[in-house]
């Protein structure tokens, strides 16, 4: 893991399209900011970490199976091109 210091304003650059830059720091709050092509995905870990877990709660209910089952046998919609 590289270990940075930076100041307010200060850049960080990854590769030749992801800048990160620190915008503001309030007690132990960094508020920073990512600029990255849209075909990168950026997330949280604390998100990603909560879907996962109320994905494998929601697996695991009464009647998960017989509810996959369900959507699993209703025909596909196509998406319409606006």
């Amino acid at each position: 893991m590289l270990v940075l210091t930076r100041k307010v304003d200060q850049k960080i650059l990854i590769g030749d399209d992801i800048e990160i830059t620190l915008v503001a720091i309030s007690g132990d709050a960094v508020r920073i900011g990512i600029n990255a092509p849209k075909e990168v995905k950026i997330i949280r870990q604390e998100i990603l970490e909560e879907v996962r877990d109320q994905n494998l709660k929601a697996a695991h209910s009464p009647g998960a199976a017989e509810d996959i089952k369900g959507l699993l046998s209703k025909p596909m919609r196509k998406e319409q091109n606006s």
